[in-house]
């Protein structure tokens, strides 16, 4: 068996889910985190969790930007929207091209998993495995169209779009895969009867009632919000939603996610700094949504002991941020590429 080199990273750190600031060295085995040390001299450095998308459709990459006018159905719906349209005239090897390149852009961004819904059935879910080989960023592959025979789990698109709901959750979850819907993006005339199937994720939800609220925490059902998709599709226009103020009232659990890279490039330092703007959610909790989904995964997501190594060492000297006078609030509303020193995305 081959010996595994220990490393240590030593920085002023955000500890746990609660995101204690301490100076610490973290010492590194085999992909895990084996201890964490406090440090009395730590050079200038902060050393962050790690990002997990829990909403993408990275197949979108190929029709990035392309001008495009019409209702959200016109765009995204199944089988005929544009995207669907566009996704079906694409060869695969460009296909695979444009969600490698989207998946390298996410791991630049401090990303170290995501969630996909994949079109295409099998070969989708296939060209999506291929794109993501050999690199430092863990998918959740949500299969469709029979897809989701050979992935994660199930991607359904509104429970209204899709005729046999019913027999793909079943078979999902005798399979023992994960069972996510798209509810509640335009309206919240799906989010009822999408509840029925107790889903383990639901995305959107951006128009749900304050009942179907109450309904999805009493629930425990994570719900991942893509806001920057929200207001981009004209879905959205207030800070109202999508709800995530009412879900944290309530006591909820919300994630982040970027949905289509055909509109919103997938980078959660944008989409922490725009709700930390448009919903003023406290920096902690726009944070920790865009963590949590590694759940997902199976794991936390945190900088913690026994946990796999996924954190960022930023270095605030090479920016401004070396004026930050709040850690936390800066990384949510300032982070960027630029400042990211390394990431640590070590996969088992």
């Amino acid at each position: 068996m081959q010996e595994v080199t220990p490393y240590v990273v030593t920085g002023r750190t955000l500890l746990g889910e609660d995101f204690r600031e301490e100076d610490v060295s973290i010492t590194v085995s085999g992909g895990i985190v084996t201890s964490i040390e406090p440090s009395s001299r730590t050079p200038d450095r902060w050393i962050v969790p790690a990002f997990f998308n829990a909403h993408t459709h990275l197949g979108d990459t190929v029709a990035m930007d392309l001008p495009a006018r019409g209702s959200l159905a016109d765009l995204v719906k199944p089988p005929d929207g544009l995207k669907h349209r566009i996704l079906a005239a694409t060869p695969r090897a460009e296909l695979v091209r444009g969600m490698r390149a989207s998946i390298i852009a996410m791991i630049a961004t401090g990303t170290a998993g995501f969630a996909d819904f994949r079109e295409g059935g099998a070969d989708g879910v296939a060209a999506l495995r291929e794109a993501a080989a050999g690199l430092d960023c863990r998918p959740i592959i949500l299969g469709r169209e029979g897809g989701e025979e050979v992935s994660d789990g199930a991607g359904i698109s509104s429970v209204h779009d899709v005729a046999n709901a019913e027999e793909v959750v079943r078979d999902a979850r005798a399979a023992g895969r994960l069972v996510a819907f798209h509810a509640g993006e335009k309206n919240p005339d799906d989010i009822d009867e999408t509840l029925e199937f107790e889903p383990d994720l639901l995305v959107h939800c951006t128009h749900a009632t304050d009942a179907q609220l109450r309904r999805i925490v009493d629930m425990d059902i994570p719900v991942a919000v893509c806001p920057r998709s929200n207001w981009l599709l004209g879905v959205a226009a207030s800070a109202a939603h999508p709800p995530i103020t009412r879900i944290l009232e309530l006591g909820g659990r919300f994630y982040l996610g970027t949905d289509n890279v055909m509109f919103v490039q997938p980078d959660l330092s944008r989409e922490m700094a725009f709700a930390a703007t448009v919903y003023r959610a406290p920096p902690g909790e726009i944070l920790r949504a865009a963590i949590t989904g590694a759940r997902m995964a199976g794991r936390s997501g945190f900088i913690e002991e026994g946990q796999e190594a996924h954190f960022l060492v930023v270095n605030p000297a090479k920016s401004n941020l070396s004026f930050s006078k709040d850690i936390l609030a800066t990384i949510v509303k300032r982070l960027d590429s630029s400042s990211i020193g390394q990431t640590v995305l070590t996969l088992q």
